[in-house]
């Protein structure tokens, strides 16, 4: 028993690496589910390499066909799912059956989707209507009596879309208020399945 113990986590082992060999070569990830054994902690690993690189990503929820289910059972397995990834709701799901090809037709317009959405440019002043818009919702907080100031935004780089903040002072950017600002820009522009990079930087007296 313990040598097949050793045997099945080396095949693991080799499985995510295998994996992820896969996922840095990809434009899109599809995080593959087995939906009668359920989220494993695999899955997670895969996930958040994924997600660390960058990759477009897609849930793909196979063996669905064997499930029993009722009119409840895909939105249950779909907060569950949501619940294991907080860090990923961005990725859409998809279920289906490889063996049967059932849904699978679903799958291929969500590639395509993902994959535009992972190289969208948003136009500078487009951006800066949106934050601005969003700073006027709800100012910045203050951090011991003094105030971020955001002073404009610009898109970087595509594959994930990075987005450079210019503020008064980066350390008063409080991880909450960039997810606020986020959510603001995804509401906006979706970025479906895509990460979405956004980092601070102080703005210059010259700039």
């Amino acid at each position: 028993m313990r040598k097949r113990g050793k045997v099945y986590e080396s095949t693991e082992k080799y499985s995510v690496m295998r994996s992820m060999k896969a996922i840095e070569r990809a434009d899109v990830a599809l995080i593959v589910i087995n939906a009668e054994e359920g989220i494993i902690e695999q899955d997670k690993h895969i996930a958040g390499y994924a997600h660390e690189l960058g990759k477009a990503s897609v849930f793909v929820v196979n063996k669905w066909d064997a499930v029993e289910k009722d009119d409840k059972t895909m939105q249950q397995f779909t907060n569950a799912l949501r619940d294991h990834f907080l860090f990923m709701n961005y990725a859409p799901i998809v279920f289906l059956s490889a063996l049967t090809k059932q849904r699978l037709h679903r799958l291929f317009p969500v590639i395509d989707r993902v994959a535009e959405q992972h190289a969208m440019r948003i136009p500078t002043h487009v951006l800066n209507d949106i934050v601005a818009d969003a700073v006027a919702v709800t100012p910045p907080p203050t951090d011991k009596g003094r105030r971020l100031r955001v002073n404009y935004a610009t898109q970087v780089s595509v594959k994930p879309p990075t987005l450079l903040v210019f503020v008064n002072d980066p350390e008063l950017m409080h991880f909450s208020y960039e997810r606020y600002l986020e959510n603001k820009i995804r509401a906006a522009f979706e970025f479906e399945g895509t990460p979405l990079r956004i980092y601070t930087r102080r703005k210059s007296d010259q700039e």
